[in-house]
Parts: C-alpha cells; sequence; structure tokens
C-alpha cells in the first residue's frame, strides 16, 4: 500500500466516517479523513445531540406545569430562548472538540474542505490530490424542501435549531420524526404550532396503535395537527409567511419548517465518473460489507439508506474497518436494531410492528396497556402511556416491542437485548416487575388483546 498516500482516506466526519477511521487506525492504518464542515456530522452538530439538549428545555415546561400538584408554589416562570441556543451551542463547541481529539490521538490526519472523487483511489480536497488504497464516503443526508412554489422561505431543521428568537407561530410540514419532534419543541415553548402531514397518520411505519396514541397526545399538547393536507405554496405576508394548503386554508405564521425528507449528500462528489452505482434519489448501493460497485470504495451511513441512525453508521464504521484492516470478517448486522422518536411524549420501538408481522405470515398475538401513569396522578397532566408486545403465536417469540411514554427509549433499550436473545412472551411473563414503574407493564401484561 506504499504506493499510495494513505491507506484509507474518509469523506465526510460524521459519526460513522470518524469511527471507521479510528478504528482503521488503530489496526495500523495510515488514515485521512476530511471535512468541509463541522466534525460530528448531522448527528452532533445538526440533529440528534443539539435537538435532544432542545427537547430537554421543553421537558421543563411539563414539569413546571404539574409542579403545583407535588407541592411547588411557582410564581414567575420565563423563558429566553436565546439562552437556550447559546447554552447548546457551547455544548456542541465542547463536542466538535473532543472528535478533533479522538482523531489527533488516533493518528488520524485531518484535512479540512469539501472531498470529491477524481478516480477509484484518488481525492480531490481543495485542490490538493491525495491517493487511497481504500475509500470510504460518510457525507450522510442533508434536508430536501418539497417542490412548491415559495418552499425556499422555508426552513429546515438545520435551521430551525439555531433561530435568533422563538416563533410566536410556526407550520411544520410532515409527519416523521423530525416534524413530530420539533413540534413537542416549539410547542411547550409557547409557539402556536400547526401540523401538516400528507398521510392518514403520522409516524409511517409505526405501529398504528402507536401513531394513534401519539397523533392524540399531540392534539393534548395544544399542537393544531392537520392530516391529509399538505402545503401547496408559500408567500411572505406581514406577519412571515402564509401557507396555501391542499385542502384550500391560509395559515399565517412567523415561520415555516419542513420536515419532507432527507436526500444523500452525494452533490459534486463524481460518483458516476468514477462507477459508483447509485439510486435515482442518489442513495449509495452497497454490499453487506459496505463495498461500493467500485472494490476500492466504500459507503456508510445515512448515504446509503439502510437504517438512517447515528447508531448505525457507527455500527457499519466499526464493521468496515475491522473487516478491511482488522482481519475480521465482518457483515454489516441490521437485525432488531432499536429506535427512538423524542417526541413529547417520546415513542421508542425494536422488532416488528403488528401489521409487518402479520405481512410476513407470523400468527400474530398482541399485548397492549393504555394507563395514566402514577405521576400525572397528582400533576394533573392529562398524559398517557402505551405499551404492546407482538407476539408468534406459533413458538412464543418476541417480535416487537413498542411503547409511547415517559422513558420510552430509556426502558426500549433495554427490552432490545431480550429480543436480540430471543426472548418469548413467557420469559417476560416470568420476570418480576419493579414497582411502581411503567417499564412493569412489560412483564405483566397477560391477557391477549
Amino acid at each position: 500500500m506504499a504506493m499510495y498516500d494513505y491507506d484509507l482516506f474518509v469523506i465526510g466526519g460524521g459519526s460513522g466516517g470518524v469511527r471507521a477511521a479510528r478504528i482503521a487506525a488503530s489496526h495500523g492504518a495510515r488514515v485521512g479523513l476530511c471535512e468541509a464542515s463541522r466534525l460530528g456530522g448531522t448527528c452532533v452538530m445538526r440533529g440528534c445531540v443539539p435537538k435532544k439538549l432542545l427537547v430537554y428545555g421543553a421537558e421543563v415546561a411539563h414539569e413546571l406545569e404539574g409542579a403545583r400538584g407535588f407541592g411547588w408554589e411557582i410564581s414567575s416562570v420565563k423563558f429566553d430562548w436565546p439562552t437556550l441556543i447559546a447554552n447548546k451551542n457551547r455544548e456542541l463547541d465542547r463536542l466538535e472538540g473532543i472528535y478533533h481529539g479522538l482523531l489527533k490521538s488516533a493518528g488520524v490526519e485531518l484535512k479540512a474542505g469539501f472531498g470529491r472523487l477524481l478516480d477509484e483511489h484518488t481525492v480531490s480536497v481543495n485542490g490538493e490530490q491525495l491517493s487511497a488504497d481504500k475509500i470510504l464516503i460518510a457525507v450522510g443526508g442533508w434536508p430536501q424542501p418539497p417542490p412548491i412554489p415559495g418552499a425556499e422561505l422555508g426552513i429546515s431543521s438545520n435551521e430551525a435549531l439555531d433561530l435568533p428568537a422563538l416563533p410566536e407561530s410556526i407550520v411544520i410540514v410532515g409527519g416523521g420524526y423530525i416534524a413530530v419532534e420539533f413540534a413537542g419543541i416549539f410547542a411547550a415553548m409557547g409557539s402556536a404550532v400547526t401540523l401538516l402531514y400528507r398521510g392518514e397518520q403520522v409516524l409511517r411505519g409505526f405501529d398504528h396503535q402507536v401513531r394513534n396514541a401519539l397523533a392524540a397526545e399531540l392534539v393534548a399538547n395544544g399542537i393544531d395537527v392537520r392530516l391529509q393536507t399538505n402545503a401547496a405554496s408559500v408567500s411572505k405576508c406581514a406577519r412571515g409567511v402564509a401557507v396555501e394548503t391542499t385542502t384550500g386554508d391560509r395559515i399565517e405564521a412567523d415561520q415555516i419548517l419542513f420536515a419532507t425528507g432527507r436526500m444523500p449528500n452525494v452533490k459534486d462528489l463524481n460518483l458516476h465518473q468514477v462507477g459508483v452505482a447509485t439510486t435515482a434519489s442518489g442513495v449509495i448501493k452497497v454490499d453487506h460489507y459496505s463495498r461500493t460497485s467500485v472494490d476500492s470504495i466504500y459507503a456508510v451511513g445515512d448515504v446509503t439508506d439502510r437504517i438512517n441512525l447515528t447508531p448505525v453508521a457507527i455500527a457499519e464504521g466499526h464493521a468496515f474497518a475491522d473487516t478491511c484492516f482488522g482481519g475480521m470478517d465482518r457483515p454489516v448486522e441490521h437485525h432488531l436494531v432499536p429506535s427512538a422518536v423524542f417526541s413529547q411524549p417520546p415513542v421508542a420501538v425494536v422488532g416488528l410492528s403488528e401489521d409487518e408481522a402479520r405481512q410476513q405470515g407470523y400468527a400474530v398475538k398482541t399485548f397492549s396497556s393504555h394507563f395514566r401513569p402514577l405521576k400525572h396522578t397528582l400533576s394533573g397532566r392529562g398524559e398517557k402511556t402505551f405499551m404492546k408486545l407482538v407476539v408468534d403465536d406459533s413458538n412464543d417469540l418476541v417480535l416487537g416491542a413498542h411503547m409511547m411514554g415517559a422513558y420510552a427509549p430509556e426502558i426500549i433499550q433495554g427490552i432490545a437485548i431480550a429480543l436480540r436473545c430471543g426472548a418469548t412472551k413467557a420469559q417476560f411473563d416470568a420476570t418480576i416487575g419493579i414497582h411502581p414503574t411503567a417499564a412493569e407493564e412489560f412483564v405483566t401484561m397477560r391477557q391477549a388483546d
């Protein structure tokens, strides 16, 4: 490999690219990495981390709302959006510094700039040509506004994280993770929120009962949820923006946020010129080892559109580095990956939904529980919790676990381990619960639906 500048060159400094670079370097590879923006990528700089910090801020509003029931008299409360944003940005600066330190300590050479392919072994960064035995593409995705008149007047989740002021009113277009998360954030902090979604219910792809349960909570939190409705056009108005909907309504608001999907961030990478196969939408096609159609070029993370979650990108990057530079045989494992939506209340899931299980031919039996948590008997808040297990009735295997409610992501993370180990419903039933908790419901649901 001495004929090349590097054994591995990584394009993209997000979670997947940084993990791959560090692990490859730990195996003795000479590694270079380029990043055109800030180290940390979507998750750390424009997604999971800053969004979760805003979610924590929004949760304070709910705690204050229920404080009186627990004996707390709070006479004056004031929320300052710029303070939250400034504190969030300080934390992002700290995390970016950690990423720089991790690469430096691993011996990875960092190049600041946009990388583009020249051939199967060469990358250009700011005009500098760098050669590598293997190239890894880890450039992630980018928000995609809808093709409607006036879309340029809207913002994406990127800009929503850094608005100079909290909007008094905002229209959010979309019904997925990002849409419902930001709807909850802005509503809790005092914005009037209208959520437009073209589908029949929010969170397409999740279990139908979870979707319905969350939609009810969104409405209970004061969000104007309009289903089977989309934005047809956007124009300027005295207030900010005027949104014409597909149902003929006109909504005026300070801001409009498009949470209508993300596309692979592959523009100007020269993929086609080098022979890297993609789908029509730009998704890079890879095999189980993250190898593209060009033997020396690999790709991990959202740009491959397998499971677009940060821990998955990290796992893919790690597996790639172990296979290519650690002498291991590690195809990527995408089975039983848990996920969470940090809505309010949050949603988390691992395994199959009821509809997915039936479509795959399983003899399905379900168990569910919908209740008001003990905490809210005093807080006075009406927030509900919903839990569900999807079971294969032929062998008692638990195929899926679903939850909407406080601490759902923390609880489902543990349940995911059980499902990976092949847990049966009888084993859930034989497990003694911790009382009083919401989590104990997963081991006390005895009556099938």
